[in-house]
């Protein structure tokens, strides 16, 4: 019998047990459930109030913080722009994307544009700053605990995420006017970073496809957030930790007519790092799927120009 239920792991548990835990869901799902996440809960609050006054502007002043010319990399990315790999319609969303400040003369600039701030509504800025801030260092404990799981030193990622090109995006799924049927709202894909960091995945709808084929619903309790695999992490783990196929679905069309928001942050490695195959993923059984090797953002940029943010 297939697995069909996500464990929900403690980030709180001892560091050597949640990383055989996260590591084993991983390996299986490509997904796991955390609680006990050091991030504040009021925090979280106040940045759904406020995302959900940003997405209520007329369309007009939203579009005013959109640059077709950086691919969506920061600020306003329009409803209906962004196509899963492979699909035929765009999904039914519209977003908003916050990148790292780096340092004055940083070599990584040109691949990481300098953010994007709405003159409305008050305190967004010093509330998505924050909450990036405390995102990135969840993101990094959860890096080191799969570090220990492949065997690797707890510290291994550090480096290659140090001024890492990570992005929070804040989501909004619009009403839509259904009557019957299933509403696709974000299309079946993979995640092209390391690992995933999602908030408000709570209402039904989040679902990965199973190794069986059939679909597995990824909807956390409250008070937990969903990780996932990207393809960077399958890549760099031979395909160990696989980066598995998701997609957003209503499960009835009454839900359909009202907005759906989430907040994932997807962990990026910095632009210059060499995704390589590490040794230890790499047996008889298991060839090297990837005997050469690839730049963080020469990745990065051939999956934007797949999902329809850059040409």
């Amino acid at each position: 019998m297939p697995l069909t239920t996500l464990p929900v792991l403690s980030l709180a548990d001892d560091a050597t047990a949640f990383s055989q835990a996260i590591g084993d869901s991983f390996k299986t799902f490509g997904f796991a459930m955390v609680k006990d996440f050091n991030i504040d809960r009021a925090l979280i609050d106040r940045a759904w109030k406020l995302s959900e006054e940003f997405f209520a502007l007329p369309e007009a002043e939203k579009r005013s913080y959109h640059d077709p010319a950086i691919a969506g990399a920061r600020g306003y990315t329009p409803f209906g722009t962004e196509i899963a790999k492979g699909a035929k319609a765009h999904d039914l969303k519209e977003f908003w994307h916050i990148g790292r400040d780096l340092p004055a003369g940083s070599p990584l600039a040109d691949s990481m544009p300098p953010n994007v701030w709405p003159a409305r509504p008050a305190g967004f800025q010093e509330v998505f700053q924050e909450l990036y801030a405390q995102f990135d260092r969840t993101g990094a404990t959860i890096l080191s605990r799969i570090a220990t799981y492949l065997g690797l030193d707890e510290h291994w990622f550090d480096a290659g995420i140090e001024d890492g090109n990570s992005v929070m995006r804040l989501l909004h799924y619009p009403p839509l006017d259904i009557t019957d049927g299933e509403a696709i709202r974000a299309g079946a894909h993979g995640d092209i970073n390391l690992i995933t960091l999602l908030l408000g995945a709570e209402e039904a709808g989040l679902e990965l496809l199973g190794k069986d084929g059939e679909w597995i619903s990824a909807s956390p309790p409250e008070g937990a957030m969903v990780i996932n695999v990207g393809d960077m992490l399958e890549r760099l783990t031979n395909h160990v930790l696989p980066s598995t196929i998701h997609r957003v679905r209503n499960p009835n069309p009454e839900r359909a007519r009202f907005s759906r928001y989430s907040m994932p942050f997807f962990l990026h490695l910095r632009s210059d790092f060499p995704i390589a195959t590490l040794p230890q993923c790499v047996t008889a059984e298991n060839p090297d799927r990837y005997p050469q090797s690839i730049l963080a953002d020469d990745f990065l940029q051939q999956r934007l120009r797949e999902i329809g943010l850059k040409k």
